[in-house]
């Protein structure tokens, strides 16, 4: 049959229904939507129960309809039987109004029907069912969505990789419009709302249109998946290399008798660089180290001083400083528990740190505790110290006339190693320590440098806040370190040095 009608807004409608009972003495009007089959050699009346053979896939789509809603349709006459796809006109105009009591399916595909009569009635409006449109019938917006959604189609099977090409292939030989887009929708892998959207539409050319968003949506978004795919991949393959060699190389180490993991040392010192923080420049440079090791044999020499010089740098206090006791009497009270008398000595230290305290900051000369041997400046410095809340470093510089002692060795050097002043910071494991000078008279000069001029920069709070020690090659800052040095006489003491000094007397 051409023409078949669902329980839809769109669907045939069927005027002048007349029950039997009352056809004698009026006539009621009732407009009802129903499935239509067409009959050819049966005619069935109301009031009587007829049974029909119905074999064409269409009528047997209008029975299922019926079934599935409240087993009523309309079925009228074909005026030529012969027809096998009648059309409204090939019918009479005046059929039954049915129900279906039962139905059996009989041999192939046909189906057996057995019907009640209740009413007559006509066919006023028809709305083919989706099925039935053909695509010369299309406007031409819908025929270009339909060629656009062919396209999209095959581009999302595609890229999905999950769904073959016999499927696509199935999908789009449907020739019916409408079957076509209902199987595209079903083989999308989106959310059954999603789904529900493209099925809730009744509009054919709206659910088109919404069809053709979704799957072009969805192809987006697999093509961003699939470049985040490949750059996973790209990353992984980088890292299964990177481990490889990595494994290769342990293999090679043990082969050689080296059982140090290079790898891990440096994965190691980059965590604790990370937690450091330091500057960018000197972050920069430490990681170029890092890296140079890390592709290095561990047993090479110059291995050994790269491995030094970076653990001597992470294990620099950059961030590290200890709470500074500022109250001026418990100060006082350790002071003299320490010592005895010393009066002015201890008047004037009181002051210092009093100036320390209002300041923020270490500023001003460096105090210089000049007295005969044994009458405790040594003892007053660490005592200064433990007041202070500091930590106490004591470098004697007795007999020294080696630049590097102050400024350390070059790394071009073998058994290079920091100053005295870095090694001390280190050892203490704060940044504002107080750090002792001893016997600054004592102190001389040779070959090999001038230590009094190195211990200018060091002293002078201007300059030490970036001094550069010569085997790390990068700014330390000095300027929360506080510096007092003793002499037994100021007439020894090179005169610069002694510019930078505030001579405090301890009488023996």
């Amino acid at each position: 049959m051409n023409e078949e009608y669902k329980n839809t807004e769109q669907m045939e409608t069927l005027e002048g229904m007349i029950p039997a009972e009352e056809e004698e003495s009026r006539e009621e009007v009732v407009r009802e939507v129903l499935p239509c089959i067409p009959l050819r050699g049966v005619s069935i009346f109301p009031h009587t129960v007829v049974h029909f053979d119905i074999g064409r896939e269409k009528s047997i789509r209008a029975l299922e309809n019926a079934m599935a809603s409240d087993k009523l349709m309309f079925v009228a006459t074909q005026k030529d039987e012969n027809i096998l796809i009648p059309k409204v006109e090939d019918m009479y105009e005046i059929g039954t109004v049915v129900r279906v009591k039962q139905m059996l399916k009989i041999q192939g595909d046909a189906v057996r029907v057995l019907v009640e009569g209740i009413c007559r009635g006509s066919i006023a409006t028809i709305n083919r069912l989706e099925e039935d449109i053909r695509e010369e019938e299309l406007s031409l917006e819908d025929k270009a969505a339909m060629r656009i959604i062919r396209e999209e189609f095959v581009e999302y099977a595609a890229l999905t990789s999950q769904i073959t090409d016999e499927v696509v292939d199935k999908t789009l030989a449907v020739t019916e419009p409408g079957p076509m887009i209902d199987k595209i929708a079903n083989e999308l892998f989106v959310s059954c709302a999603r789904k529900q959207n493209i099925l809730g539409e009744l509009n054919f050319s709206e659910r088109l249109k919404a069809l053709t968003e979704l799957i072009g949506e969805e192809n987006e978004i697999a093509v961003i998946e699939k470049e985040l795919s490949q750059k996973v991949k790209e990353n992984i393959d980088n890292g299964q290399r990177e481990y490889f060699l990595r494994e290769k190389l342990k293999a090679i180490q043990t082969e050689l008798g080296v059982e140090e993991d290079a790898g891990a040392e440096s994965a190691e010192w980059l965590e604790k660089l990370d937690e450091l923080k330091l500057d960018e420049k000197v972050d920069e440079k430490v990681r170029k180290e890092i890296s140079k090791f890390s592709k290095m044999m561990p047993s090479s020499a110059e291995s050994s001083v790269i491995r030094n010089y970076v653990e001597t740098i992470l294990d620099l206090p950059w961030n590290k400083s200890s709470r500074v006791n500022s109250n001026l009497k418990k100060a006082e009270k350790i002071l003299e528990e320490d010592h005895y008398g010393m009066k002015k000595v201890k008047e004037r230290i009181l002051e210092y740190l009093a100036v320390v305290h209002l300041s923020k900051a270490i500023r001003g000369p460096i105090l210089c505790l000049v007295g005969p041997p044994g009458v405790g400046k040594t003892s007053i410095a660490r005592s200064i110290a433990r007041a202070t809340g500091r930590e106490f470093i004591r470098m004697s510089l007795g007999g020294v006339r080696d630049e590097a002692e102050i400024r350390g060795h070059r790394r071009t050097y073998i058994g290079a190693i920091p100053g005295r002043v870095i090694n001390g910071i280190k050892d203490a494991g704060t940044n504002n320590p107080l750090f002792l000078f001893d016997e600054v008279d004592k102190i001389g000069a040779d070959f090999r440098g001038d230590p009094a001029s190195a211990l200018l920069e060091v002293l002078d709070p201007e300059q030490n806040n970036t001094f550069t020690d010569h085997f790390l090659e990068i700014p330390f800052d000095l300027s929360k370190v506080m510096f007092i040095t003793t002499a037994n006489s100021v007439d020894t003491i090179p005169e610069p040095l002694l510019d930078r000094m505030e001579v405090i007397e301890v009488p023996g």
